[in-house]
């Protein structure tokens, strides 16, 4: 009898282990099937560590969705858009280097065939193609009532290339095209089957209405049809040098600075943006209610405020354009209305990144930023801010006021100034200039803060004799710069730290008499 009962205890044993082994198999092939036929997640396919909004972020303007066939569902237009703008980005960062990476994942077999045969000769011929899109005004034409197809057309793409062969730049293209397009849903994704480039269409922008109190009449801002001499100042409260917006910031600190200003008959203040700390593509809300309350209070205070934008920015490649121009557009846009604001500074001196990024990569990017941001604000001027006055004049018929920043000799001043006054019809502004009341064991040949005080004596002298706009660096001294800023050797810091009317124990230098004329 018991070896009847072990016999039937193996039999269970192995029937339930038989069993459980197929269920496991069957388990594990509907999961791999899953898999398939449902998608995976586009970034685990893709292997791209972000989603769009830091990587690839054109401005999309949908035309009204009145398409033929099935109603458009509004998740999956958001679906499609998403999938549409990753067919993009894939698609210039394989002509960039060369690699059929994702293009399986985005396109049918079909429309992939020339990509593939693209991809090949450049790759043969050492060619390759840095490209981006800034702006898209897709139409819906055709949505089946399988919900499998849509057809769209997406209209005046504003797309930049440009391409190298054997590394050196070939040829630089700006061109405004419009696409036929239709999708096929594949595993649970829109792929693009046919990408078609048709003929131009006309193209119009709206233009918004200009409502600014402030005109370039010859070489004067006008404010209210009142001449605006611009007798200003570049701030940053004293304990956040660099880091206005950061975890230091007090408002009742920056009143207070701004009493300051004001009473000593300053008028306008400039004030930096950083592209990372304000959040790149996708700015931060606290930021821009800290940029609100510091325009508010300014507005409340009767000073004028210069935005300089891009802070410690220095990429300008194509790759980044998209990123860029959505992060100037909502900080542009939020502000169009604001009455403290007298212009927005696209850069702060942008001529020193010339030599690493490339001279016509700087412009270029220059060029295209200041068009976004008149499209965005017609209310407000705009300027960048040079370093010298040699590079001044570059985009001056983008701008509406030269800006440049003036650290030489006091004795080359006056013919500086009329060296410029003859390249530009445009006013001008001395956006920069002083001297740190630094003299010690890491600067011999510096200056006290008496001899501070007559260099500044002299500029206000000048300014009074010339008519000319200025704005002296700064309202402080700091008791601490970033390495950023100045490098981190003593000799390098200590002098940056000392440019202020104002020393560190909030005690007026001898300068501080000489501030305004």
């Amino acid at each position: 009898m018991s070896l009847i009962n072990n016999k039937n205890i193996i039999r269970l044993v192995l029937l339930s282990s038989f069993i459980f082994i197929n269920v496991l198999l069957l388990y594990g092939l509907s999961n791999v099937l899953e898999f398939l036929n449902s998608g995976a997640d586009r970034k685990n396919i893709l292997h791209l560590e972000k989603e769009t909004i830091n990587t690839y972020l054109p401005k999309v303007i949908w035309e009204k969705i009145d398409n033929e066939g099935r109603v458009m569902e509004p998740n999956t237009l958001q679906i499609l858009e998403k999938h549409y703008l990753l067919s993009w980005y894939i698609r210039n960062n394989a002509f960039e280097e060369n690699k059929k990476n994702g293009i399986e994942d985005f396109y049918t077999k079909s429309s992939r065939a020339n990509l593939f045969k693209t991809i090949d000769y450049n790759k043969k011929n050492n060619i390759h193609i840095e490209s981006t899109t800034i702006e898209h005004h897709p139409r819906i034409e055709f949505y089946s009532a399988d919900g499998q197809q849509i057809a769209l057309t997406d209209k005046n793409v504003i797309e930049f290339q440009h391409v190298y062969k054997d590394k050196n730049l070939i040829a630089e293209i700006q061109d405004t095209a419009t696409y036929k397009i239709v999708f096929l849903l594949e595993d649970g994704f829109w792929r693009i089957r046919h990408f078609y480039k048709a003929p131009k269409l006309p193209f119009l922008k709206d233009t918004l209405p200009t409502l600014s109190e402030f005109k370039i009449v010859g070489k004067k801002i006008k404010f209210k049809s009142n001449d605006f001499v611009i007798k200003g100042i570049n701030y940053y409260p004293k304990n956040a040098a660099w880091d206005m917006f950061g975890k230091s910031f007090q408002l009742d600190t920056i009143a207070k600075d701004f009493d300051i200003i004001s009473h000593a008959k300053l008028n306008t203040i400039r004030i930096f943006i950083q592209y990372e700390d304000f959040g790149k593509a996708d700015v931060k809300p606290e930021k821009l209610r800290k940029l609100k309350a510091i325009l508010d209070l300014a507005e409340h205070k009767k000073l004028k405020v210069i935005v300089t934008l891009f802070d410690f920015y220095s990429d300008y490649s194509l790759k980044d354009w998209s990123l860029t121009l959505r992060h100037a557009e909502k900080i542009v846009s939020t502000f169009k209305l604001h009455k403290a604001i007298l212009a927005w500074d696209l850069k702060n001196e942008p001529n020193l990144d010339f030599e690493n990024r490339g001279k016509e990569n700087v412009l270029h990017w220059l060029e295209q930023m200041a068009t976004l941001i008149k499209e965005s604000d017609p209310n407000h001027l705009i300027t960048i801010g040079w370093s010298n006055s040699t590079e001044a004049t570059h985009l001056k018929n983008k701008v509406d006021f030269i800006s440049y920043h003036f650290y030489n000799a006091i004795s080359d001043f006056e013919n500086e100034q009329a060296q410029l006054n003859k390249k530009t019809s445009k006013p001008i502004v001395v956006q920069e200039f002083g001297i740190p009341s630094y003299k010690g064991i890491w600067n011999w040949n510096g200056y006290n803060e008496e001899e501070q005080a007559q260099y500044h004596k002299q500029m206000q002298l000048l300014f009074k004799k010339n008519n000319v706009a200025f704005m002296s660096w700064t309202l402080y001294d700091f008791p601490k710069v970033p390495d950023i800023v100045a490098g981190k050797w003593p000799w390098q810091k200590l002098r940056q730290k000392k440019f202020g009317f104002i020393n560190e124990k909030g005690i007026k230098k001898a300068a501080f008499q000489y501030i305004n004329h």
